[in-house]
């Protein structure tokens, strides 16, 4: 449902504002951070992200394509808190803090197209404009401002807040649902963004010997935010 809300919502409205109250913003000029990745050799190819911050204002198709994969280790499960890269993304530039995110993807390795509405709490919003003190540095702060989201097989799904300094804090872990129309909405006539053939040699290299480790990425219980 929260799926189609979100989609009806920016389809009735282009994508525009309207405007509604909010409580924990970052200083005035300060930018957030959107970032991806997958688990190592996990290749993922991104259709879609959109989203809705506060305000009410939608930013829609702001990532598509490849992403990042978290090094050449194997990959089952979660990576440790000091392991969680920003990932690729890009700034929101002009946002509030975020309401809604949506995402899209295909998991190339299975492959598997996977759809999910992330539903960011006020707390996390309060915990992105907090000051941290650096890992290496305490003495210096930083706003926790950067979003990472792990996208893993099974639709999996794992995001931390964190700054480019801090320790990353676990936020939420969910499965998305499978996209019924498959791969590009359908217009590929489910061919996926690369063929088998197509994922790269390291990657089909370690599928020739290794299953996928499915049962590693599980969420046993949602993660809440410190206060």
């Amino acid at each position: 449902m929260k799926y189609l809300y979100f989609a009806l919502m920016c389809l009735l409205t282009g994508c525009v504002s309207v405007a509604t109250p909010f409580k924990a913003k970052l200083p005035q000029g300060e930018d957030w951070y959107l970032g991806f990745f997958a688990p190592p050799y996990m290749e993922v190819w991104m259709e879609r992200v959109d989203v809705e911050d506060v305000r009410g204002l939608y930013y829609s198709n702001i990532l598509a394509g490849t992403t990042a994969t978290s090094g050449q280790e194997a990959p089952g499960g979660w990576p440790q808190p000091m392991q969680v890269p920003m990932g690729k993304g890009r700034s929101i530039t002009g946002s509030a803090l975020p309401k809604l995110v949506f995402v899209r993807w295909q998991s190339l390795v299975e492959p598997q197209t996977y759809r999910i509405v992330l539903d960011i709490p006020e707390s996390v919003r309060e915990q992105m404009t907090k000051n941290m003190p650096y890992q290496k540095h305490p003495q210096d702060l930083a706003y926790q401002d950067v979003l990472t989201i792990e996208l893993a097989p099974g639709g999996w799904i794992k995001a931390w807040v964190q700054s480019s300094e801090s320790t990353p804090l676990e936020i939420l872990c969910q499965k998305a649902e499978v996209e019924p129309k498959g791969p590009d909405q359908g217009l590929s006539d489910g061919r996926y963004a690369y063929a088998l053939n197509k994922l790269h040699p390291e990657t089909q290299e370690y599928l020739k010997t290794h299953p996928i480790p499915f049962n590693s990425w599980t969420c046993p219980e949602q993660a809440s935010v410190s206060q």
